[in-house]
């Protein structure tokens, strides 16, 4: 399949670029492509001033983390009105649920994007961006007719995540590091139950959940940073993202970072500040931890789950490196688990 091809197609007949008519496509190349989605940048000049360009993202989605399925490229964008006015998330422009009518290739549909330029974050010198990023993320209201999914106790939604994910493959030989895995989730979910009124008084955001650092775009020429990648927002309490955030499962997947005491509490106290948020740092620093034990469930559960899909004769490797990373994580559970 060409899918460039293709994405030229589709923009033709689809008139999102003539939207404003004085657009001229100049060209389409591909950025990067995960298990779920692929984006391609396109880049149009003006008929006025052909040195001048417009830069976008061409996002095309295969499949669902979230099993909407045909719905999930909608829900991406609904996600991304929702938090348009943040000032730290990309521009949504135009979403088709059907695209497949008019160019082939995308049947599970297409949005396009405003294109944010920068690099990934850097945890020794960005924690204080990252924590501006959040905050103004979680103060965006929830739109009161919203269809996003609900996680209202998200220990417990992560832990029944986490077990189903060990519960996969019943063949799976590493039972000893299944069993280790298994009675941490009994500690988490106590320590869930202990916390409980505490997440219960939380007001519900929305929250990315996947906030490695791959997923920041930070521009130091413009002084700017973003958050992308919202296939699998929710609305959950705060501690789903900067649990998630400062927890050694996120920082070590593809940097050598671990957060020290010092690390974590500067973090939490520029995110407390520009959230302006009223509760001690102290409370803040307890619910963080709560989800930072239950995220470390999640991460080595999936990587457990993971690891068995990998090494199937009948299964391509698409990356050795995170293999690599998947084998590092099980044969240091110990350390993770402490």
């Amino acid at each position: 399949m060409d899918t460039k091809k293709n994405i030229i197609t589709y923009l033709h007949k689809s008139g999102w670029l003539e939207q404003d008519t004085s657009q001229v496509l100049e060209d389409v190349s591909f950025l990067a492509a995960g298990e779920y989605n692929e984006n391609w940048l396109v880049t149009v000049t003006t008929e006025h001033n052909p040195t001048r360009h417009q830069k976008y993202v061409f996002r095309i989605n295969h499949g669902s983390q979230l099993e909407l399925d045909t719905k999930q490229i909608a829900y991406e964008f609904s996600i991304l009105q929702a938090l348009q006015n943040s000032g730290v998330t990309p521009q949504p422009l135009f979403v088709d649920n059907s695209a497949e009518i008019l160019a082939s290739g995308f049947d599970h549909g297409v949005l396009l994007m405003e294109y944010l330029s920068g690099e990934p974050l850097d945890y020794r010198q960005d924690l204080d961006q990252a924590a501006y990023i959040f905050a103004a993320i979680h103060t965006q209201p929830v739109p009161e007719d919203h269809s996003f999914i609900h996680q209202k106790n998200p220990v417990a939604d992560i832990v029944t995540e986490s077990l189903g994910l060990l519960e996969r493959f019943k063949q799976h030989p590493k039972i000893d590091l299944r069993r280790k895995l298994e009675a941490y989730g009994e500690q988490i979910t106590r320590l869930g139950d202990q916390y409980a009124s505490a997440f219960a008084a939380e007001p519900q955001l929305i929250v990315n959940t996947e906030v490695n650092s791959g997923n920041f775009i930070i521009n130091r020429e413009q002084d700017t940073a973003h958050l992308v990648d919202w296939e699998k927002a929710v609305v959950s309490c705060r501690y789903q993202d900067i649990g998630h955030f400062i927890v050694p499962t996120t920082t070590l997947w593809k940097t050598d970072f671990i957060a020290s005491p010092e690390h974590r509490l500067q973090f939490l106290t520029q995110y407390k500040k520009h959230a302006g948020l009223s509760q001690s740092l102290e409370e803040l620093s307890i619910l963080t931890g709560v989800l930072e034990k239950t995220i470390t469930l999640r991460g080595l559960s999936w990587c457990y789950m993971a690891w068995y899909e990998y090494t199937q004769q009948n299964r391509t490797l698409k990356n050795n490196d995170t293999f690599a990373t998947i084998e590092r994580y099980l044969d240091n559970l110990e350390w993770f688990l402490q």
